[in-house]
């Protein structure tokens, strides 16, 4: 173990003798008794194993007891990391520097012990391919981008999209989008670049772990990454309203397809509904630059709660959540699978 103090926690004094660690009582901890073991705290920078803090400390004159005890009350308040060694070599100093308020935020937020070095190696090693709105569309993978994610590709919307049918996995024939990069996806040492590649709807190169689909997309393709068992989130924005899910993970929740099922139930009317808005929108839409920068960043959570954790366990997941101007509150609403829906046959047993 190589401990180091969570990033992120101001240690400051409560009294002479009482060292709080962290700011907000529901991150913070407070250690009694700190007033001659105060030069422990400097040594937790993830630079000395365990029996190098406790060496140090003794060299200062700091019992081993109180060091070891200082450690225990630490590791116990959830203020102390052990971030891995290897993890820190195989990250280049500049890559890491980027990522430290990542780092701090993951390790705060899941009060990870190893300093959120697991959840950036999923990170890293993902694959998100977005597709749709060009606004919402490079906002969210720019979130990506600069949280560390591997290879973040970002599909124009096309006009003819309807007509182009779903992609194929396998297929490594990719169009640069006009002034855009040459469609290669970004690799993993490459995040935090402003712009993630841009590329026209190819077939997948290498499966993504998660596709991403901005606004209303061609039923064809939804359905392909349901036969191909691609995990996929749906976003939307419109008439003042953000929508982010059901985040699908063909075989176990709701696709969206279910959710036509659904709403036709309720609204006998939906399918006539549906095979219009298939063809137009309103223009302009009426998503503003705060109304998007919000469903762009709940989206960017929500595929990075399925990255780091599993899909199932986003609340998008069966589910969708709903920001309804000019209310601030996102709510959740939940979407059951339709025993009708074709995806039934791609259950997972």
């Amino acid at each position: 173990m190589r401990p180091a103090l969570k990033s992120g926690l101001l240690p400051v004094w409560r009294d002479r003798d009482t060292l709080q660690i962290g700011i907000d009582p529901r991150r913070a901890i407070a250690l009694a008794g700190m007033g001659q073991a105060v030069s422990v705290i400097g040594l937790l920078d993830g630079s000395r194993d365990r029996e190098q803090v406790i060496a140090a400390a003794s060299g200062q004159g700091i019992p081993v007891e109180a060091t070891e005890r200082v450690l225990t009350l630490l590791a116990a308040g959830g203020a102390l990391d052990d971030f891995p060694a290897s993890t820190l070599r195989a990250i280049p100093a500049p890559l890491r520097a980027k990522l430290a308020a990542e780092l701090a935020t993951t390790s705060l937020a899941h009060r990870d012990g190893d300093g959120g070095a697991r959840a950036l190696a999923r990170r890293r090693a993902a694959i998100i391919r977005i597709e749709g709105d060009r606004r919402i569309g490079r906002a969210v993978a720019r979130i990506l981008s600069s949280s560390g994610v591997g290879q973040v590709q970002f599909v124009r919307a096309q006009t003819d999209c309807a007509a182009a049918g779903p992609p194929t996995a396998g297929t490594k024939a990719r169009r640069a989008e006009p002034g855009g990069s040459a469609g290669r996806a970004e690799p993993a040492g490459s995040a935090g670049r402003a712009e993630p590649a841009r590329v026209s709807r190819p077939a997948f190169v290498n499966q993504p772990d998660l596709v991403i689909l901005i606004g209303r997309q061609p039923g064809e393709l939804t359905m392909q990454l349901v036969r191909d068992r691609v995990p996929h989130l749906a976003v939307m924005a419109g008439e003042a309203i953000g929508i982010v899910g059901p985040l699908v993970v063909p075989g176990r929740t709701a696709c969206l397809r279910c959710l036509d099922y659904v709403r036709a139930g309720n609204d006998p009317a939906w399918p006539l509904i549906l095979a219009q808005i298939g063809r137009r929108r309103p223009e302009p839409p009426a998503c503003d630059s705060v109304l998007a920068a919000m469903v762009a960043a709940q989206a960017a959570a929500q595929a990075m709660t399925a990255i780091e954790q599993a899909p199932t366990a986003s609340p998008a997941a069966n589910g969708t959540l709903e920001l309804v101007l000019p209310d601030w509150r996102w709510r959740r609403r939940t979407w059951p699978r339709h025993p009708a829906c074709p995806c039934a046959a791609h259950t997972v047993r």
